[in-house]
């Protein structure tokens, strides 16, 4: 846990914005800008750059990565910026609950992994690039987007404690258990051996 700096005022203002970035759907945003459809309506239905890869647009799921991983890092970097470490780390779990829970969208959003890598890059740049290259390592070998969704969030509170990041520990934890929540469906496919290969329509 982070030194609590920021007054309540100032935690409650970073949480609401932090949440409404993180709420906006740009895999949707982009689909239906470059007419590609409902995405909502495409592959798993999911918002996230796996499910806009699969109406076999690589531009568009590679904007919807980078955006959907730049409001999570914006968050976090905005309320460091403006108060201290603990608003930087509440906007990022405000921020990567608006992805997952979006108003605009009934509350029913995205799986979260851009968001979460996005946070975890600009929390702690070190932590980041171990949570990518684990998440790109795992894909590599499986080509199993949800397994290494799964594999990396997992593994990236044992990263931020190693390389000294250890007042991340628990927000990661509590993404991580989000991350999971969100992927249960996709569990039990690879459980079954059904679960879709990355780069499939």
């Amino acid at each position: 846990m982070p030194i609590i700096e920021t007054g309540l005022l100032g935690l409650l203002t970073t949480g609401v914005l932090a949440y409404l970035l993180g709420s906006v759907p740009f895999g949707i945003v982009i689909t239906r800008t470059m007419g590609l459809g409902d995405l909502r309506q495409i592959g798993s239905g999911n918002i996230g750059a796996t499910n806009v890869l699969r109406t076999g647009n690589k531009p568009a799921a590679f904007a919807t990565l980078l955006l959907d991983s730049g409001k999570g890092a914006i968050a976090v970097l905005l309320a460091r910026w403006v108060f201290a470490d603990d608003a930087a780390q509440l906007a990022g779990l405000a921020a990567f609950l608006g992805h997952l829970f979006p108003v605009w969208l009934g509350f029913k959003g995205g799986k979260g992994v851009a968001t979460f890598l996005g946070i975890l890059l600009a929390l702690a740049f070190t932590v980041g690039l171990a949570a990518c290259a684990t998440w790109l390592i795992t894909a590599v070998v499986s080509r199993i987007s949800s397994l290494s969704a799964l594999v990396s969030s997992a593994l990236s509170a044992i990263w931020a404690t190693f390389l000294g990041h250890g007042d991340m520990a628990l927000l990661i934890v509590i993404l991580a258990t989000l991350v999971f929540y969100r992927h249960l469906p996709n569990i039990e496919r690879i459980r079954v051996g059904t679960e879709p290969r990355i780069g499939k329509k």
